[in-house]
């Protein structure tokens, strides 16, 4: 149990550095005092541009890499691995615990982004075939709709689909995913509540506009 709790709290606290507000203390801004008011990847391109934006989804998707492929095996000095612990829980914990972190980050008060680019991160340590249905689920829904919350909670979806089509007998698989579908679209409550009432931005305004215009 003590290599369980160490290393979920440590995925955690991995998770709870966000690129957009790290990056943004180098440039002296807080994106969650601009735009949308999000500390994710999609604010950061709205009010940064597209290299600051890159930078955040490169940072945020990476730390879902590393909770996922190097925290679990990893020998922590004083704990050793625990030989009645089974490695795929403790890596999928990992998994869900870097995205807590993201969007409830103790270094920035709670106030994180939403869990997309390190979902993404997640699943394509998981298993890279993971990558496609979801990528191509959030581009196409972003593409016909604009709505960049409706393309990730599509996509969150659309992650448990293909974890069950892929290996529809790995329960505790399949378990995570309904977790972090979940979740995601928890997180993303108040975007639903905005397209309910047709309020919500359209990427296609902003997304594919020059910076000039």
């Amino acid at each position: 149990m003590l290599e369980l709790s160490i290393k979920i709290l440590l995925a955690y606290l991995i998770g709870a550095l966000l690129g957009s507000l790290i990056l943004g203390r180098l440039r002296g801004v807080d994106i969650r005092a601009m735009g949308s008011g999000n500390a994710g990847a999609t604010n950061a391109l709205r009010t940064q541009g597209k290299a600051f934006a890159l930078a955040v989804l490169l940072i945020d998707a990476g730390k879902g890499v590393l909770a996922v492929r190097w925290l679990p095996p990893v020998l922590l000095p004083g704990i050793g691995q625990d030989p009645d612990l089974s490695r795929e829980w403790l890596t999928l914990a990992c998994a869900f615990a870097v995205i807590l972190g993201h969007v409830y980050p103790v270094w920035f008060g709670f106030r994180g982004g939403k869990g997309a680019a390190t979902m993404i991160g997640v699943a394509g340590a998981l298993d890279p075939r993971l990558l496609v249905p979801v990528l191509l689920c959030w581009f196409a829904v972003l593409l016909l709709t604009g709505y960049v919350g409706l393309a990730t909670m599509i996509a969150a979806v659309a992650l448990l689909v293909a974890a069950h089509w892929l290996d529809p007998g790995n329960m505790p698989l399949l378990g995570f995913c309904i977790l972090v579908a979940a979740f995601v679209i928890y997180t993303h409550r108040s975007n639903i509540a905005r397209m309910w009432t047709g309020q919500e931005n359209r990427a296609r305004v902003w997304l594919f506009r020059s910076r000039a215009a």
